[in-house]
Parts: structure tokens; C-alpha cells; sequence
């Protein structure tokens, strides 16, 4: 079955579910007073689905994969803001691991969907023949 819309991918369901986590976290605590590192976070988190959603939008596969990369580093950045809000006290040692595993598995779920593109032999709907189109009514 073929993907019509970027809400039916499951790592952007997963990119989803883990930045309302972000978002969870970043109300309590004094991490709601550090405007910094929790808008950062925030923004780093929401980058990673916003960039999901728009490489799909693109139409083409190699765009999309450009923007996955994108998202793959922002996986990276949230991590690295976990670390600095543990420093800060604003997290506890548990809740560190919980989301550096959650984001290292997002991570790895991007980079099997880059995989999975660059062996597939779709280019995307932009490139789709003109007659192989729908007719519209």
C-alpha cells in the first residue's frame, strides 16, 4: 500500500508522540523557567517531524531524503539538550536514558527509511508520467 500522506508514516507518528514528550517535560521544573534550552529543545524537536512532513510534501524522492537528514540531525540536537538540561538539574538520570533511547531509536527509523528510498526505484509523485496520473472527474 502506497503512502498518500506524510500523518501515515510511522516515523512521523514516532517523531510526533516523542516531541509531545518534549513538550510533557519542558512544563515542569525549572526547565519551564530556561527559556534557552527549552524553546531550543522544543524547536529542535518539532524540526525533526516538521522536516519529515515537508521533504514528503516535496514530491521527490531525493529531496525527501535531504530533508530526513535534516531530521535525522535533529534527533541528534534534542539528545544533546537532554544532556544539558541533566546538568542543569531539570531532568533526572532515568528520564535521560527514556529519551536518549527513544531519540537514538527515531534516529535509527530515519536512517532505515533513507535506506529503504535510496534501494527503492521510486523517484517520487513529481516525477510520476503525466498519464499515469489520475483523471480527475
Amino acid at each position: 500500500m502506497a503512502v498518500k500522506v506524510f500523518e501515515d508514516l510511522e516515523v512521523w507518528k514516532e517523531a510526533r508522540r516523542l516531541t509531545q514528550r518534549i513538550y510533557h517535560l519542558t512544563k515542569d521544573k525549572g526547565f519551564a523557567n530556561d527559556f534557552g534550552l527549552r524553546d531550543q529543545i522544543q524547536r529542535a524537536a518539532v524540526s525533526i517531524m516538521s522536516n519529515i512532513a515537508e521533504g514528503f510534501e516535496r514530491g521527490g524522492n531525493q529531496e525527501f531524503i535531504q530533508f530526513l537528514y535534516v531530521a535525522k540531525a535533529s534527533c541528534g540536537e534534542v539528545r544533546s539538550q537532554v544532556y544539558v538540561a541533566l546538568d542543569q538539574g531539570y531532568v533526572t538520570r532515568t528520564e535521560v536514558d527514556e529519551l536518549t533511547n527513544s531519540f537514538k531509536r527515531l534516529s535509527s527509523m530515519i536512517s532505515n527509511f533513507i535506506t529503504y528510498l535510496r534501494k527503492s526505484g521510486m523517484k517520487g509523485e513529481k516525477f510520476r508520467k503525466p498519464e499515469s496520473l489520475p483523471t480527475r472527474q
